[in-house]
């Protein structure tokens, strides 16, 4: 299966968990398709999986993949925003703050890292 589709299918999973209800579900899947992006992206530009310092290959987690977009120099402020929004955490009743919704961010880092 192509990256690409792999994407498509996290995507497709996240609106279906939200559409059922699912939020915490929709985050997972959200936050899985946004991180396959930005590993691409990562890639792309020579930054990961590669520490450039050592040469050394490094398998980062969604998370960290995410965290590594969001510090990214050049990354237009909207998409550096997303990042930040991808890699919060929920709180004690597993809610962002009010107006994060993780599948539109996934949405917009996908389509900005084209």
């Amino acid at each position: 299966m192509s990256l690409a589709a792999e994407i498509q299918t996290e995507l497709e999973r996240a609106e279906a968990a939200r559409t059922a209800g699912n939020a915490g579900r929709a985050r997972v899947c959200a936050r899985r398709a946004a991180g396959m992006a930005a590993g691409d992206f990562l890639t792309r530009h020579q930054v990961w999986p590669f520490n450039t310092a050592q040469g050394e290959f490094h398998k980062s987690s969604v998370y960290e993949t995410l965290q590594l977009l969001a510090s990214f120099p050049s990354l237009a402020p909207d998409l550096k925003q997303a990042a930040i929004h991808m890699t919060m955490r929920v709180d004690e009743e597993f809610h962002l703050p009010l107006g994060i919704d993780l599948v539109d961010e996934a949405y917009k880092i996908i389509r900005g890292l084209k």
